[in-house]
């Protein structure tokens, strides 16, 4: 990320790092086969961005955030993605479209970048959730064609751009540790 506050650089690249995991993970609930060892590949890198980033967190835990005085702001923020993407879940259920809820937490997550990015003055966290919101939109005409769970196509959009931009992160880190 593009930030002057090392801590937060550290923790961003971090959690999209440990984000990276989970979004891979989900993708392999019903990927073809020949997908499996590059989701795999994918959770594995971004655990490994997810420890290192992660005990370099702790390390800087002192230095200064963006965040400080706005934890109350980024606690709502919090709150309120995971409301909505439970919200939409509930009501995906609820009209049997279960299918589309990879889909509908990636949007929610993706749209949650934009305020982050304001809260963490980083802008290229917006970058992150514009284009995944623009991946997440073009693959919804191929998900309108299938049966098969969104979990498909969102997870590797999910796990592929949070992986890149925690590398990303993680070499421009580098200089400062």
């Amino acid at each position: 990320m593009l930030t002057e506050f090392l801590r937060d650089q550290c923790f961003t690249t971090a959690w999209f790092g440990l984000m990276a995991f989970v979004w891979f993970g989900w993708a392999q609930e019903d990927s073809p086969r020949d997908w499996r060892i590059r989701l795999g590949a994918g959770s594995v890198l971004g655990v490994g961005l997810a420890v290192a980033f992660g005990v370099l967190t702790a390390a800087n835990w002192d230095q200064p955030s963006a965040l400080e005085g706005e934890y109350a702001w980024f606690g709502l923020l919090v709150a309120v993605e995971v409301a909505a993407a439970g919200a939409g879940c509930l009501v995906l259920a609820r009209r049997g479209a279960s299918r589309w809820m990879a889909w509908w937490v990636a949007i929610v997550v993706a749209a949650h970048f934009l305020p982050l990015a304001l809260l963490l003055n980083d802008l290229s966290v917006a970058v992150v959730g514009v284009v995944q919101l623009v991946a997440l939109g073009v693959a919804v005409p191929r998900l309108r064609g299938t049966t098969t769970p969104s979990s498909r196509s969102a997870g590797p959009v999910m796990g592929v751009t949070l992986l890149l931009s925690a590398a990303i992160s993680a070499v421009i880190a580098a200089p400062g540790l």
